[in-house]
């Protein structure tokens, strides 16, 4: 059973930037595809970004394209989110996700691909 814990969260002024992290326990991460995702105050839950099985191709929201990087760390089976630029828009509890081997590409963005999820990370950015 896979067990992730996101840390990294906090308040921030517009602007700054934070780096989440994710620690899986229980699974090799360079075996999952993994995911972020965010859901904001009185939102749904909403893609931010993906990294497809063994490294391959990364996927964005288009309203964190440029601003947010997502990573790995193979040795340390922790992912990253690194967030830059930060708007109060982008306040939100963050979530990791993540699922043994693939997703197609076209289905990085669906929640509902993913079996593992972590408990979330609170992120506010103020104005």
């Amino acid at each position: 059973q896979v067990q992730l814990v996101e840390s990294g969260g906090g308040l921030v002024e517009t602007g700054h930037s934070l780096r989440l992290s994710c620690s899986a326990s229980g699974g090799t991460l360079r075996s999952f595809t993994v995911g972020w995702f965010r859901q904001g105050p009185g939102k749904e839950r909403e893609f931010v970004a993906a990294s497809r099985f063994q490294g391959g191709a990364t996927s964005y929201a288009d309203s964190v394209k440029g601003r947010f990087t997502i990573s790995r760390d193979n040795a340390k089976n922790t992912l990253y989110l690194q967030m830059n630029s930060l708007k109060p828009e982008d306040t939100a509890d963050y979530y990791c996700a993540a699922k043994g081997g693939q997703i197609i590409l076209s289905q990085l963005s669906n929640a509902d691909m993913y079996g593992y999820w972590g408990q979330g990370t609170r992120v506010t950015v103020s104005s």
